[in-house]
């Protein structure tokens, strides 16, 4: 299951049926759960732990030295789930101590080709992101979310779950959940409609959402105004509860 020239640090922790293939380094401090299959020529460094059934595919980096300057070699970590596919040339860093120390990854997400996972980064479950969609430190994405090719994120922002982005969207604020966002820079465009009704949300639910979205975007209310609007419909549509909360704790601003 692991190739004669591999190169794997004996402190390295890998489940027995973990594969490995040729010309791959794994570093101290990594341990690969049960199913994994690395493919040749990646490199793994560590602290970092990988959950069970990932591939990750040939050239690609994951969990190495952050690119922030204030990184001083201090021993952060990156944790990844199960039954996510990391594709060619993906990289993906570890945290700092500026923030939680941890680049944390979830279950069933996708990296496309020469995607970027910076470091601090939170990326949740069944998230797609395209080829060279890079995503700058400490930014979280929510579940579901999906950032088309070459779609950039700025430090710090926060894509809400089942947000999709368009190609070559520059995210310079936060995108509240169940938005449609596109351009240099982001500007929303309707909820995300086609993804809801594939994951089952209910029709009411969605016609919650679209007319919460009007009150957020189209009747020219400042975003306080809007969120008093949009607290009316809370008792009734979870959906919305969710939408609201992703506005209310959004410390950049959303994008208008």
């Amino acid at each position: 299951m692991i190739d004669s020239r591999a190169l794997i640090d004996p402190s390295a922790k890998l489940a027995d049926d973990v594969t490995v293939g040729p010309w791959s380094i794994i570093g101290p401090d990594v341990e690969i759960g049960a199913g994994t299959v690395i493919g040749p020529h990646v490199v793994i460094r560590g602290p970092s732990t990988i959950g069970k059934n990932n591939r990750i595919f040939q050239f690609a980096s994951v969990g190495e030295d952050c690119q922030d300057k204030k990184y001083a070699g201090e021993p952060t970590t990156l944790t990844m789930g199960d039954n996510n596919v990391v594709r060619e040339g993906v990289t993906i860093h570890r945290g700092t101590i500026q923030d939680a120390g941890t680049t944390t990854i979830g279950n069933d997400n996708l990296f496309m080709a020469y995607a970027h996972v910076a470091h601090d980064c939170v990326v949740g479950n069944n998230v797609i992101m395209a080829n060279n969609t890079a995503i700058a430190g400490h930014v979280h994405v929510g579940d579901w979310a999906i950032l088309g090719g070459f779609t950039a994120v700025h430090q710090f922002c926060k894509i809400g779950p089942h947000v999709m982005c368009g190609t070559s969207t520059v995210v310079l604020k936060d995108i509240p959940a169940y938005i449609m966002a596109n351009g240099n820079t982001a500007e929303p465009h309707g909820i995300n409609t086609e993804g809801l009704k594939r994951r089952g949300f209910s029709p009411q639910a969605i016609s919650d959402l679209r007319r919460a979205y009007k009150i957020l975007y189209r009747n020219k209310l400042t975003t306080a105004q809007a969120l008093a609007e949009l607290n009316k419909l809370l008792p009734q549509c979870p959906e919305v509860a969710a939408l609201i909360q992703s506005v209310e704790t959004s410390s950049r601003g959303i994008i208008r």
